[in-house]
């Protein structure tokens, strides 16, 4: 009996400890789910407006493909993806943010035909991944397929074209035969059959002279219209902007973006009109400088520009405050691009200033060709 009241007792001295440790244990684990609620409720008060919305008006929106889409490499079935290359707009906010992607499968690949008729090809689109990790379904599509009248007419007038080149290489086969004096005694009847004759055979190249493949390559821009029937919650327009890093003493405004040719005639030199106020205690050549894109392609300026106020091949030395412009000639101007600041020991990122946040700052939409003034020389 005296030994079963001290087990009692022992089981009772270790039971109450642990009950307490159990008790103790739960309320660090409460108190760690009550700051994670309010951490998140404050991030998303950063991140959307509380407005939700609606792909249900087949709304155009403009994409990128990011693959070779054609009909000597491409079947039926293939899946491609595309991003969405400007903020959808909607509200007091950004429904779809700019580099979405677009997940999507071909539904037809038609080759070309006789009589110049070109291929088409029918892309079909089932959902949509947000930069932040939302899937949202979508339903929408398009074609590259002409209208059948105007397809008739762009035959007809190609061909037409043909028949009047074909009429005047016969007409001057006609001269060379019998000379320009034998053409005029004949009355013109001569150049007439000439120019019959090239007219028929002429047709009937065209007759069976095929149209174009489809080719869309990666960068093209696509628009497509796009519709959902899930509600979209509205992000802030802070949300959608992109992440940059700051240097102590370096001040860079950028006060208009715009696109040139490069020496080659290529639509993809990205040129930046720049405030730039060093106040710290880093000088910075051009070779200091580059342009970043998402892909982590980096770009040196460009030594081809003949602005008077170019910064290229310039030093911004510590307490220099400069205005120019640099112009950087890059792969695809519509991807994501970073203007960035190294340091010439070890090549880190000191500054990194969103060109994406720039141009929302300036209100630029879509970057257009320079009308910008060059120098005289």
């Amino acid at each position: 009996m005296k030994k079963k009241i001290i087990t009692l007792i022992i089981l009772i001295g270790i039971c109450i400890p642990n009950a307490n440790m159990l008790v103790f244990a739960q309320e660090p684990y409460q108190g760690h789910v009550e700051e994670t609620d309010v951490r998140n409720k404050t991030d998303n008060d950063k991140m959307f407006t509380h407005e939700v919305k609606k792909l249900d008006e087949e709304k155009t929106i403009n994409l990128t493909v990011s693959q070779v889409l054609s009909g000597t490499t491409s079947v039926e079935g293939d899946e491609f993806f595309a991003q969405v290359s400007e903020d959808v707009l909607a509200g007091s906010g950004v429904l779809l943010p700019k580099g979405t992607v677009a997940h999507g499968t071909i539904k037809n690949m038609v080759d070309p035909k006789r009589m110049g008729r070109d291929g088409y090809i029918e892309l079909g689109f089932d959902y949509l991944i947000t930069p932040d990790g939302r899937e949202i379904p979508i339903e929408g599509g398009m074609t590259s397929k002409l209208h059948p009248a105007h397809s008739a007419v762009k035959a007809i007038g190609e061909n037409a074209t043909n028949t009047m080149i074909g009429a005047a290489y016969g007409a001057v086969a006609a001269i060379e035969l019998v000379g320009l004096e034998g053409a005029i005694v004949s009355q013109g009847y001569t150049l007439a059959g000439g120019a019959a004759l090239g007219s028929v055979i002429a047709l009937g190249l065209s007759l069976f002279r095929k149209g174009k493949d489809v080719l869309i390559s990666p960068g093209d821009e696509i628009k497509v219209k796009i519709k959902s029937s899930e509600e979209i919650p509205v992000m802030t327009h802070e949300a959608t902007r992109q992440e940059e890093i700051k240097y102590e003493g370096l001040d860079v405004s950028i006060t208009d973006i715009f696109l040139e040719e490069d020496p080659f005639g290529n639509l993809n030199t990205i040129s930046l009109d720049l405030i730039i106020k060093n106040n710290s205690k880093t000088d910075f050549s051009t070779f200091d400088i580059a342009m970043v894109s998402d892909l982590h392609n980096s770009f040196n300026p460009s030594i081809f520009t003949d602005y008077k106020n170019s910064l290229a091949m310039k030093t911004i030395k510590r307490g220099e405050n400069v205005s120019g412009i640099l112009s950087f000639s890059v792969n695809d101007p519509k991807r994501e691009h970073w203007l960035v600041f190294y340091d010439r020991r070890n090549h880190k990122p000191l500054a990194k200033i969103s060109i994406d946040n720039a141009k929302k700052d300036l209100h630029i939409t879509t970057l257009k060709k320079s009308k910008k003034k060059r120098s005289s020389f």
